[in-house]
């Protein structure tokens, strides 16, 4: 097996750099597997998912970070061919890197065993995998403390792809098509979800702890972070959220709302809430000031013209966020809330704020199929079952009830 630099520290980007004369160690073909995944990928229309898909499998997802990929004389023609077409793919444009540019955002624990991460740590080439492969690498997972749900995405992501290059003839099965139910990565259709039910009081102090200044956050930091937590309130998924651009923002019928793209290339219309308004207005014009601090009115103008889409939610070196900031942002803000967010801080997720949305909108009255236009359900069954598999309120039980006709009341008492 040909040396592999360190997907730890070997490399500026952690993707699995090989020497000149192996562009992906362990893969006989990697011009071709990449090719693949490249088209595999356009198949989606959704830019978050392709996105989303590709850092899954631990594949670069920054231009920064394909520019080692494609440094120039460093690889055969065929490969720089293949990572043309896998950055067309995600819109990159792969240059080299500045040496002033920032050092990446932290990528999460588990990024080390991204599967293309796991597989060249083994010289194992990805089109020859087997089944005995995918579920030692699940082990690996959970020996990595990945929670099931965690295991049951990054397998279904595998499972897509393998599902393609078996359908293309690239490999004879499709190695990750495991019953998930034997591995314990799935619940019976009637139980209870194991996402984190929210009470009002939670999120009320969430959207406070957000908007509490913290150590190393300026004021632009918290004026973001409450436009993350007041703006996931609306039912966004959290992919959906790191793909709004700022031209996403817009008014309908006399009231402000978000052209949101969500799965299968949908789009739907999500009004904005007065606290949801407020949060995202206060952080876009506090983001506009700082902008305007640092650039003169010409450098503004000539960045506007040759700019690409402004992300709604920047990063403080103006990038996009990703899923997994997104993540870190929000178990940093629930570390802070004080005792009401103690028994979340280390479950808080985002599905957790839209999964909040849909069960807070359904007890309150609000009909099925509104709750289903509103966060981006393709059927009112999605809905239901998400209502359904929730705990329900508290005051909707009969618990109470029950134990008020055996328990004696001292308060009644003389």
């Amino acid at each position: 097996m040909s040396e592999i630099v360190s997907l730890e520290t070997g490399s500026k980007t952690g993707y699995p750099l090989p020497p000149a004369h192996d562009v992906w160690p362990g893969v006989e073909d990697p011009a071709a597997l990449l090719d693949a995944i490249a088209e595999w990928l356009a198949g989606y229309g959704n830019q978050a998912t392709r996105r989303t898909y590709a850092e899954g499998l631990g594949l670069p997802v920054t231009a920064a970070d394909l520019a080692e990929w494609a440094e120039p004389g460093r690889h055969l023609d065929a490969w720089r061919t293949a990572v043309l077409h896998y950055a067309d793919a995600l819109r990159l444009t792969p240059s080299p890197a500045s040496v002033t540019a920032p050092p990446p955002a932290p990528r999460g624990r588990l990024r080390a065993h991204h599967w293309f991460r796991w597989c060249a740590t083994r010289g194992l080439d990805p089109m020859g995998a087997t089944s005995a492969d995918v579920k030692s690498w699940l082990d690996t997972l959970a020996t990595a403390d990945a929670a099931p749900a965690t295991r049951d995405r990054m397998l279904a992501t595998v499972k897509a792809l393998y599902g393609y290059l078996a359908d293309t003839g690239l490999v004879t099965g499709n190695p990750a098509a495991l019953n998930r139910r034997r591995l314990g990565l799935a619940t019976a259709a009637s139980s209870t979800s194991g996402t984190v039910t929210l009470t009002t009081r939670q999120v009320r102090a969430l959207y406070t702890a957000a908007g509490t200044p913290r150590r190393g956050a300026g004021p632009l930091d918290t004026a973001r972070a409450v436009a993350v937590v007041a703006l996931f309130t609306l039912g966004l998924r959290v992919s959906e959220l790191c793909g709004l651009d700022r031209s996403d923002l817009h008014v309908t019928r006399g009231r402000r709302a978000l052209r949101v793209l969500g799965k299968g290339g949908k789009t739907r219309v999500v009004y904005l809430s007065v606290p949801a308004e407020n949060a995202l207005m206060s952080y876009l014009s506090a983001r506009d000031t700082a902008a305007a601090s640092r650039d003169t009115t010409v450098e503004r103008r000539t960045q506007a013209r040759h700019a690409p889409p402004s992300p709604l939610l920047q990063t403080r070196t103006g990038n996009r966020y990703q899923r997994q900031a997104i993540w870190q942002l929000l178990r940093r803000i629930t570390a802070t809330g004080g005792t009401d967010l103690e028994p979340i801080a280390g479950a808080m997720h985002p599905h957790a704020l839209r999964h909040f949305y849909v069960t807070t909108a359904v007890e309150a009255g609000a009909q099925l199929v509104h709750v289903q236009a509103d966060v981006g359900h393709s059927s009112i069954d999605t809905t239901q079952q998400t209502y359904d598999h929730a705990a329900r309120a508290p005051e909707r039980s009969a618990v109470d009830l029950v134990a008020a006709s055996w328990f004696p009341d001292d308060t009644s008492a003389d």
